[in-house]
């Protein structure tokens, strides 16, 4: 990856969510029939939830509250996602060693997010 950013595609938080919501759909393939209209259905909408208000976020730098607001959005979704992951670690459809690993992974995410709040001067845009 280059280190010029043009699109929210080329940021590495992007890349990080997307790849981790990748990871929890296909391992949530194998939860029980039973829970495909909740846990199932909970845990792949706030995973791909945060990679979806990251590009949000991306088109609303020219408002700096917007562009807050959303990167706030992803943070809440991301720890929404890790709470469904505790729910499918304690139901038993997912080892305590892939929990460790996706919680992780949620741990990285979330900071790299808090970065870009931190550092959101570099990412709004002048008016």
């Amino acid at each position: 990856m280059s280190d010029k950013i043009d699109s929210y595609r080329d940021l590495r938080v992007y890349e990080n969510s997307i790849s981790a919501a990748m990871e929890i759909f296909n391992i949530s393939k194998n939860f029980p029939r039973e829970e495909q209209y909740s846990l199932v259905d909970q845990v792949r909408r706030s995973s791909r939830s945060v990679s979806a208000n990251l590009a949000e976020a991306w088109r609303k730098r020219r408002y700096k509250k917007a562009f807050l607001a959303k990167l706030n959005d992803c943070e809440s979704e991301a720890a929404e996602t890790r709470v469904w992951l505790e729910f499918a670690n304690r139901c038993g459809f997912i080892d305590r060693e892939k929990l460790l690993e996706l919680d992780d992974n949620y741990e990285h995410i979330l900071r790299q997010i808090s970065r870009m709040i931190k550092d959101n001067q570099k990412w709004v845009l002048e008016n």
